[in-house]
């Protein structure tokens, strides 16, 4: 356990959460910075920096919770739907290095995510870029 990690104090009973569940390997908690009213974070116990870090057995694990867990949040706060959310790197808006979920109660209008910028690919670029991405799946 990294001594600087935040969620790593939280698993081990060092720091307060409002736990929504919990079993051997998975946390979920409420954010204390919502996005929105249930805002939950869904962790492994077992810390690593990112998803692709994450061992595919504990990945299926979290999958399997998140749908309940996201079915519970919604229900509990009346909400239309959800987004789940996982930031990989400081680039990507990661704030605490243990891999973790956000799952995010929507309403219509609630003007979270409001803006999502999309771009175009040059001619030709897709097709070249989906290959290199499939080569490097293969060879991994």
């Amino acid at each position: 356990m990294p001594e600087d990690c935040i969620f790593c104090r939280i698993v081990a009973g060092e720091i307060s959460c409002s736990k929504v569940y919990q079993n051997d390997q998975i946390l979920a908690f409420l954010d204390i910075n919502p996005v929105s009213q249930g805002h939950c974070l869904v962790m492994p116990k077992q810390h690593f920096n990112r998803f692709d870090q994450c061992p595919a057995e504990l990945a299926a694990e979290l999958a399997r919770h998140m749908g309940k867990i996201a079915r519970a949040v919604v229900s509990a706060v009346e909400a239309e739907g959800y987004n789940i959310l996982n930031n990989n790197g400081r680039c990507s808006g990661q704030l605490v290095e243990h891999l973790h979920f956000h799952i995010i109660p929507r309403r219509t209008g609630d003007g979270v995510f409001d803006r999502w910028p999309a771009g175009e690919y040059p001619a030709g670029f897709m097709e070249k870029l989906a290959l290199k991405i499939k080569n490097l799946i293969k060879s991994s």
